[in-house]
Protein backbone atom coordinates (compact mmCIF):
# COMPACT_ATOMS: atom_id res chain seq x y z
CA UNK A 1 0.00 0.00 0.00
CA UNK A 2 0.86 3.73 -0.65
CA UNK A 3 -0.10 6.83 0.86
CA UNK A 4 0.46 9.79 -1.61
CA UNK A 5 -0.21 13.97 -0.09
CA UNK A 6 -2.91 14.94 -2.56
CA UNK A 7 -1.21 17.84 -5.22
CA UNK A 8 -2.58 16.89 -8.79
CA UNK A 9 -6.04 17.07 -10.56
CA UNK A 10 -5.41 13.58 -10.94
CA UNK A 11 -5.25 12.68 -7.02
CA UNK A 12 -8.24 15.44 -5.87
CA UNK A 13 -10.43 13.20 -8.09
CA UNK A 14 -8.72 9.98 -6.31
CA UNK A 15 -9.99 11.64 -2.99
CA UNK A 16 -13.27 12.77 -4.47
CA UNK A 17 -14.01 8.97 -5.85
CA UNK A 18 -13.08 6.56 -2.80
CA UNK A 19 -16.28 7.41 -1.11
CA UNK A 20 -18.00 6.35 -4.33
CA UNK A 21 -16.77 2.52 -4.46
CA UNK A 22 -17.02 2.56 -0.25
CA UNK A 23 -20.78 3.42 -0.48
CA UNK A 24 -21.50 1.80 -3.83
CA UNK A 25 -24.69 -0.73 -2.60
CA UNK A 26 -25.61 2.12 0.42
CA UNK A 27 -28.98 2.77 0.05
CA UNK A 28 -28.63 6.08 2.60
CA UNK A 29 -25.16 7.83 1.56
CA UNK A 30 -25.71 11.29 -0.12
CA UNK A 31 -22.71 12.57 -2.08
CA UNK A 32 -21.75 15.74 -0.94
CA UNK A 33 -20.86 18.72 -3.53
CA UNK A 34 -17.17 18.26 -4.88
CA UNK A 35 -17.39 22.04 -5.11
CA UNK A 36 -17.69 21.76 -1.15
CA UNK A 37 -15.84 19.69 -0.32
CA UNK A 38 -13.01 20.93 -2.78
CA UNK A 39 -13.73 24.64 -1.25
CA UNK A 40 -12.32 23.52 2.59
CA UNK A 41 -9.08 22.57 1.17
CA UNK A 42 -8.65 26.43 -0.67
CA UNK A 43 -7.10 28.74 1.47
CA UNK A 44 -9.13 31.10 -1.27
CA UNK A 45 -12.18 29.92 0.31
CA UNK A 46 -12.07 28.58 3.76
CA UNK A 47 -11.15 31.41 6.02
CA UNK A 48 -9.69 29.24 8.86
CA UNK A 49 -6.51 28.88 6.95
CA UNK A 50 -5.87 32.50 7.98
CA UNK A 51 -5.30 30.60 11.36
CA UNK A 52 -4.48 27.32 10.31
CA UNK A 53 -3.44 24.26 7.87
CA UNK A 54 -4.73 21.32 6.47
CA UNK A 55 -4.11 18.36 3.66
CA UNK A 56 -4.49 15.77 2.67
CA UNK A 57 -3.75 12.01 1.51
CA UNK A 58 -4.98 9.28 -0.88
CA UNK A 59 -4.28 5.44 0.00
CA UNK A 60 -3.74 3.34 -2.90
CA UNK A 61 -3.31 -0.28 -3.13
CA UNK A 62 -0.77 -2.78 -4.59
CA UNK A 63 -3.11 -2.25 -7.71
CA UNK A 64 -2.93 1.27 -7.92
CA UNK A 65 -6.18 1.45 -6.91
CA UNK A 66 -7.46 4.00 -4.42
CA UNK A 67 -8.79 2.37 -1.04
CA UNK A 68 -8.78 5.01 1.28
CA UNK A 69 -8.38 8.43 2.17
CA UNK A 70 -7.92 11.24 5.63
CA UNK A 71 -7.40 14.64 6.02
CA UNK A 72 -5.57 16.23 9.21
CA UNK A 73 -5.88 20.22 10.05
CA UNK A 74 -4.24 22.65 12.93
CA UNK A 75 -7.37 25.33 14.22
CA UNK A 76 -4.62 27.14 16.13
CA UNK A 77 -7.71 29.31 17.46
CA UNK A 78 -8.71 26.27 19.38
CA UNK A 79 -5.60 24.01 19.22
CA UNK A 80 -4.14 25.34 22.65
CA UNK A 81 -7.23 25.59 24.31
CA UNK A 82 -7.32 21.98 25.79
CA UNK A 83 -4.57 20.39 28.04
CA UNK A 84 -2.26 18.91 25.17
CA UNK A 85 -2.32 20.49 21.71
CA UNK A 86 -5.08 19.12 19.53
CA UNK A 87 -5.43 19.32 15.70
CA UNK A 88 -8.12 17.44 14.05
CA UNK A 89 -8.52 14.09 11.28
CA UNK A 90 -11.84 13.94 9.22
CA UNK A 91 -12.41 13.06 5.90
CA UNK A 92 -11.51 9.65 6.87
CA UNK A 93 -12.87 6.38 4.40
CA UNK A 94 -11.67 3.39 4.11
CA UNK A 95 -11.80 0.00 3.17
CA UNK A 96 -12.71 -2.87 5.99
CA UNK A 97 -9.08 -3.10 6.57
CA UNK A 98 -7.50 -2.36 10.17
CA UNK A 99 -3.46 -2.48 8.40
CA UNK A 100 -5.29 0.21 5.25
CA UNK A 101 -6.93 2.59 8.70
CA UNK A 102 -4.15 2.54 10.67
CA UNK A 103 -1.31 3.52 8.29
CA UNK A 104 -4.32 6.35 7.03
CA UNK A 105 -4.63 7.38 10.72
CA UNK A 106 -0.49 7.44 11.33
CA UNK A 107 0.01 9.55 8.59
CA UNK A 108 -2.47 12.58 9.82
CA UNK A 109 -0.59 11.56 13.18
CA UNK A 110 2.85 11.95 11.96
CA UNK A 111 1.81 15.77 10.44
CA UNK A 112 -0.06 16.78 13.05
CA UNK A 113 3.03 15.76 15.73
CA UNK A 114 6.03 17.32 13.52
CA UNK A 115 3.64 20.66 13.88
CA UNK A 116 3.62 20.37 17.70
CA UNK A 117 0.49 18.48 18.24
CA UNK A 118 0.01 16.10 21.20
CA UNK A 119 -3.44 14.62 20.34
CA UNK A 120 -5.85 14.40 17.64
CA UNK A 121 -9.60 14.78 17.39
CA UNK A 122 -11.23 12.96 14.65
CA UNK A 123 -13.68 12.85 12.53
CA UNK A 124 -13.84 16.42 12.35
CA UNK A 125 -13.64 19.00 10.02
CA UNK A 126 -11.80 22.47 9.11
CA UNK A 127 -14.66 24.36 9.65
CA UNK A 128 -17.63 25.02 12.09
CA UNK A 129 -18.94 22.14 13.87
CA UNK A 130 -22.05 22.31 12.69
CA UNK A 131 -21.27 19.89 9.52
CA UNK A 132 -18.74 16.87 9.04
CA UNK A 133 -18.27 16.12 12.58
CA UNK A 134 -18.48 12.70 14.69
CA UNK A 135 -18.36 9.39 13.81
CA UNK A 136 -21.81 7.59 13.20
CA UNK A 137 -22.20 4.90 15.69
CA UNK A 138 -26.40 4.82 15.88
CA UNK A 139 -29.03 5.03 13.39
CA UNK A 140 -27.75 4.40 10.20
CA UNK A 141 -30.64 6.11 8.04
CA UNK A 142 -30.83 9.31 5.85
CA UNK A 143 -28.49 11.41 7.01
CA UNK A 144 -29.50 15.48 7.17
CA UNK A 145 -27.61 17.74 5.19
CA UNK A 146 -24.29 18.67 6.83
CA UNK A 147 -24.00 15.33 8.96
CA UNK A 148 -22.06 12.47 8.60
CA UNK A 149 -22.92 9.12 7.52
CA UNK A 150 -20.01 6.60 7.47
CA UNK A 151 -20.27 2.41 7.36
CA UNK A 152 -20.59 1.10 11.16
CA UNK A 153 -17.24 -1.03 10.70
CA UNK A 154 -15.46 2.25 11.30
CA UNK A 155 -16.18 2.65 14.74
CA UNK A 156 -13.82 -0.34 15.61
CA UNK A 157 -11.28 1.11 13.04
CA UNK A 158 -11.55 3.97 15.10
CA UNK A 159 -11.50 2.33 18.56
CA UNK A 160 -9.18 -0.33 17.64
CA UNK A 161 -6.53 2.23 16.98
CA UNK A 162 -6.95 4.21 20.45
CA UNK A 163 -9.03 6.86 19.63
CA UNK A 164 -11.69 7.37 22.79
CA UNK A 165 -14.47 8.75 23.34
CA UNK A 166 -14.61 12.74 23.50
CA UNK A 167 -18.12 13.61 23.73
CA UNK A 168 -21.19 11.97 21.68
CA UNK A 169 -23.84 14.16 19.96
CA UNK A 170 -27.57 13.42 20.05
CA UNK A 171 -29.88 14.50 16.65
CA UNK A 172 -33.48 13.81 17.78
CA UNK A 173 -36.15 13.46 15.38
CA UNK A 174 -39.53 15.34 15.47
CA UNK A 175 -42.56 14.11 13.68
CA UNK A 176 -44.44 16.82 12.27
CA UNK A 177 -47.74 15.46 11.66
CA UNK A 178 -47.71 15.02 15.95
CA UNK A 179 -49.07 17.57 18.15
CA UNK A 180 -46.33 19.31 20.30
CA UNK A 181 -47.43 18.99 24.42
CA UNK A 182 -49.96 20.98 25.28
CA UNK A 183 -47.37 22.38 27.90
CA UNK A 184 -45.07 23.43 25.46
CA UNK A 185 -47.66 25.86 23.90
CA UNK A 186 -48.85 27.07 27.51
CA UNK A 187 -45.07 28.32 27.96
CA UNK A 188 -45.52 30.02 24.40
CA UNK A 189 -48.48 31.90 24.70
CA UNK A 190 -47.43 33.06 28.05
CA UNK A 191 -43.96 34.62 26.40
CA UNK A 192 -45.98 35.90 23.62
CA UNK A 193 -47.79 38.37 25.51
CA UNK A 194 -44.63 39.95 26.91
CA UNK A 195 -43.88 43.19 25.23
CA UNK A 196 -40.55 43.35 26.08
CA UNK A 197 -40.03 40.28 23.55
CA UNK A 198 -40.26 40.82 20.28
CA UNK A 199 -39.76 37.49 17.26
CA UNK A 200 -39.29 37.91 13.79
CA UNK A 201 -37.83 35.67 11.23
CA UNK A 202 -34.55 36.02 9.01
CA UNK A 203 -34.96 38.49 5.97
CA UNK A 204 -31.80 38.13 3.03
CA UNK A 205 -31.70 41.99 2.61
CA UNK A 206 -30.70 42.40 6.28
CA UNK A 207 -28.77 39.37 6.37
CA UNK A 208 -25.68 41.57 7.89
CA UNK A 209 -27.40 43.03 10.61
CA UNK A 210 -28.43 39.57 11.65
CA UNK A 211 -25.14 37.69 11.11
CA UNK A 212 -24.19 40.53 13.93
CA UNK A 213 -26.97 39.78 16.20
CA UNK A 214 -26.47 36.16 15.96
CA UNK A 215 -22.45 36.64 16.81
CA UNK A 216 -23.67 38.61 19.95
CA UNK A 217 -26.01 35.56 21.11
CA UNK A 218 -23.81 32.79 20.45
CA UNK A 219 -20.54 34.42 21.87
CA UNK A 220 -22.33 34.88 25.03
CA UNK A 221 -24.48 31.43 24.97
CA UNK A 222 -21.54 29.64 24.53
CA UNK A 223 -19.24 31.48 26.35
CA UNK A 224 -18.64 29.27 29.09
CA UNK A 225 -17.86 25.94 27.28
CA UNK A 226 -14.37 24.57 27.17
CA UNK A 227 -13.44 25.14 23.61
CA UNK A 228 -15.26 28.19 23.04
CA UNK A 229 -14.06 30.51 19.97
CA UNK A 230 -16.07 33.46 18.76
CA UNK A 231 -18.04 33.22 15.82
CA UNK A 232 -16.52 34.97 12.34
CA UNK A 233 -18.75 36.98 10.73
CA UNK A 234 -17.02 36.36 7.54
CA UNK A 235 -17.69 32.40 7.96
CA UNK A 236 -21.38 32.93 8.81
CA UNK A 237 -22.05 34.94 5.37
CA UNK A 238 -19.87 32.73 3.62
CA UNK A 239 -22.17 29.79 4.73
CA UNK A 240 -25.33 31.95 4.12
CA UNK A 241 -24.22 32.80 0.50
CA UNK A 242 -23.57 28.88 -0.01
CA UNK A 243 -27.45 28.10 1.52
CA UNK A 244 -28.82 30.09 -0.76
CA UNK A 245 -29.98 28.57 -3.41
CA UNK A 246 -32.27 26.14 -0.63
CA UNK A 247 -32.65 28.72 2.33
CA UNK A 248 -35.92 29.47 3.56
CA UNK A 249 -36.16 32.45 5.50
CA UNK A 250 -39.55 31.33 7.39
CA UNK A 251 -36.98 28.23 9.39
CA UNK A 252 -34.79 31.41 10.46
CA UNK A 253 -35.88 33.18 13.89
CA UNK A 254 -34.52 36.06 16.30
CA UNK A 255 -35.90 37.02 19.36
CA UNK A 256 -35.23 40.79 20.79
CA UNK A 257 -35.61 41.84 24.55
CA UNK A 258 -36.46 45.55 23.79
CA UNK A 259 -34.66 45.57 20.59
CA UNK A 260 -31.54 43.75 21.96
CA UNK A 261 -30.41 40.10 20.72
CA UNK A 262 -31.36 37.84 23.02
CA UNK A 263 -31.67 34.36 20.97
CA UNK A 264 -31.81 32.73 17.62
CA UNK A 265 -32.70 29.39 15.53
CA UNK A 266 -31.12 28.58 12.57
CA UNK A 267 -32.81 25.78 10.34
CA UNK A 268 -32.32 24.73 6.96
CA UNK A 269 -34.49 22.65 4.79
CA UNK A 270 -32.77 18.75 4.19
CA UNK A 271 -31.44 19.72 0.93
CA UNK A 272 -29.95 16.16 0.98
CA UNK A 273 -32.87 14.97 -0.47
CA UNK A 274 -32.32 16.39 -3.43
CA UNK A 275 -28.28 16.41 -3.61
CA UNK A 276 -28.88 12.40 -3.42
CA UNK A 277 -29.31 12.84 -7.52
CA UNK A 278 -26.95 14.88 -8.22
CA UNK A 279 -23.90 12.51 -7.52
CA UNK A 280 -21.84 15.24 -6.15
CA UNK A 281 -21.50 16.86 -9.43
CA UNK A 282 -23.15 20.81 -10.26
CA UNK A 283 -22.73 20.92 -14.03
CA UNK A 284 -25.43 22.51 -16.00
CA UNK A 285 -27.94 20.09 -16.11
CA UNK A 286 -27.72 18.62 -12.29
CA UNK A 287 -28.09 22.93 -11.43
CA UNK A 288 -31.26 22.65 -13.93
CA UNK A 289 -32.51 19.21 -12.31
CA UNK A 290 -31.82 21.22 -8.74
CA UNK A 291 -33.99 23.83 -10.10
CA UNK A 292 -37.03 21.42 -10.96
CA UNK A 293 -36.69 19.22 -7.57
CA UNK A 294 -36.64 22.47 -5.75
CA UNK A 295 -39.92 23.28 -7.30
CA UNK A 296 -41.47 19.87 -6.99
CA UNK A 297 -41.01 20.34 -3.06
CA UNK A 298 -39.07 16.82 -2.89
CA UNK A 299 -38.12 18.25 0.08
CA UNK A 300 -39.47 16.62 3.39
CA UNK A 301 -37.68 17.43 5.90
CA UNK A 302 -35.69 20.34 8.01
CA UNK A 303 -32.75 20.12 9.82
CA UNK A 304 -32.19 22.86 12.87
CA UNK A 305 -28.86 23.56 12.72
CA UNK A 306 -28.06 25.45 16.11
CA UNK A 307 -29.97 27.56 18.47
CA UNK A 308 -28.96 29.97 20.83
CA UNK A 309 -30.09 31.69 24.33
CA UNK A 310 -28.53 35.02 25.90
CA UNK A 311 -27.70 33.07 29.59
CA UNK A 312 -29.72 35.89 31.01
CA UNK A 313 -33.06 34.87 29.05
CA UNK A 314 -32.34 31.24 30.12
CA UNK A 315 -35.70 30.09 31.20
CA UNK A 316 -38.00 32.53 29.77
CA UNK A 317 -39.38 30.43 27.27
CA UNK A 318 -38.27 32.05 24.44
CA UNK A 319 -37.63 28.29 22.67
CA UNK A 320 -41.66 27.71 23.09
CA UNK A 321 -41.75 31.46 21.31
CA UNK A 322 -40.02 30.49 18.60
CA UNK A 323 -41.38 27.26 17.81
CA UNK A 324 -44.48 29.09 18.16
CA UNK A 325 -43.96 31.45 15.11
CA UNK A 326 -42.32 27.85 13.12
CA UNK A 327 -45.50 26.00 13.91
CA UNK A 328 -47.62 28.51 12.40
CA UNK A 329 -44.93 28.93 9.43
CA UNK A 330 -45.12 24.98 8.56
CA UNK A 331 -48.92 24.99 8.48
CA UNK A 332 -48.62 26.65 5.14
CA UNK A 333 -45.43 23.77 4.21
CA UNK A 334 -47.62 20.65 4.11
CA UNK A 335 -44.94 18.51 2.23
CA UNK A 336 -42.55 18.82 5.64
CA UNK A 337 -43.05 15.73 7.61
CA UNK A 338 -39.90 15.91 9.91
CA UNK A 339 -37.90 17.71 11.62
CA UNK A 340 -34.04 16.48 12.55
CA UNK A 341 -32.46 18.16 15.53
CA UNK A 342 -29.10 17.89 15.29
CA UNK A 343 -26.63 17.76 16.67
CA UNK A 344 -26.91 18.28 20.37
CA UNK A 345 -23.81 17.45 22.73
CA UNK A 346 -23.82 15.38 26.27
CA UNK A 347 -22.30 18.30 27.27
CA UNK A 348 -25.20 20.34 26.80
CA UNK A 349 -27.75 19.42 29.07
CA UNK A 350 -29.82 21.70 29.12
CA UNK A 351 -30.19 21.48 25.17
CA UNK A 352 -31.10 17.93 25.82
CA UNK A 353 -33.78 18.72 28.20
CA UNK A 354 -35.36 21.29 25.32
CA UNK A 355 -35.05 18.73 22.36
CA UNK A 356 -36.83 15.96 25.40
CA UNK A 357 -39.61 18.89 26.47
CA UNK A 358 -40.75 19.57 22.43
CA UNK A 359 -41.24 15.77 21.59
CA UNK A 360 -37.81 14.89 19.80
CA UNK A 361 -37.12 11.28 19.37
CA UNK A 362 -34.02 9.92 18.78
CA UNK A 363 -32.58 9.55 15.97
CA UNK A 364 -28.78 8.85 15.54
CA UNK A 365 -25.62 8.93 17.83
CA UNK A 366 -22.30 10.44 16.73
CA UNK A 367 -18.98 10.29 18.99
CA UNK A 368 -16.20 12.45 18.43
CA UNK A 369 -13.13 10.70 19.44
CA UNK A 370 -10.04 12.11 21.08
CA UNK A 371 -6.26 10.08 20.04
CA UNK A 372 -3.46 11.12 22.43
CA UNK A 373 0.13 10.90 20.94
CA UNK A 374 1.75 9.54 24.07
CA UNK A 375 0.54 6.96 26.84
CA UNK A 376 1.91 8.98 29.68
CA UNK A 377 -0.74 12.00 28.77
CA UNK A 378 -3.76 11.97 30.71
CA UNK A 379 -7.15 11.77 29.03
CA UNK A 380 -9.93 14.25 29.98
CA UNK A 381 -13.37 13.78 28.11
CA UNK A 382 -14.90 17.28 27.21
CA UNK A 383 -16.37 19.33 29.92
CA UNK A 384 -20.03 19.92 30.35
CA UNK A 385 -21.33 23.48 30.34
CA UNK A 386 -22.54 24.31 33.64
CA UNK A 387 -26.48 24.50 34.33
CA UNK A 388 -25.91 28.06 35.96
CA UNK A 389 -24.44 29.79 32.92
CA UNK A 390 -27.85 32.37 33.81
CA UNK A 391 -26.77 33.02 37.25
CA UNK A 392 -22.74 33.18 36.23
CA UNK A 393 -23.62 35.94 33.60
CA UNK A 394 -25.80 37.41 36.03
CA UNK A 395 -22.76 37.76 38.50
CA UNK A 396 -20.55 39.10 35.35
CA UNK A 397 -23.15 42.05 34.34
CA UNK A 398 -22.31 43.11 37.96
Amino acid sequence: MQIIEVKTKKEIKQFLDVPHSIYNNDPFWVCPLDVDTEAIFDPGKNIFFQNGEATRWILLNDSGEAIGRVAAFINRNKAYKYQQPTGGMGFFECVDNRDAAYLLFNTARNWLTERGMEAMDGPINFGENDVNWGLLVEGFMHPGIGMNYNPPYYQDLFESYGFKFYFEQISNHLDLKKQFPERFWKIADWVLKKPEFQFRQFQYQQAGKLIHDLKDVYDTAWAFHESFTPLNEDVLLKTLKKTKPFLDEEMIWFVYHNENPAAFLIMFPDVNQILKHLNGKLHLWNKLKFLYLMKKKVITRARIVIMGVKPQFQRNGLESGIFWHLNEKFKHKPQYTELELSWVGDFNPKMQALHESVGGVFGKRHITYRKLFSEDSEYHRSGIIPVDTKEKALRAEK
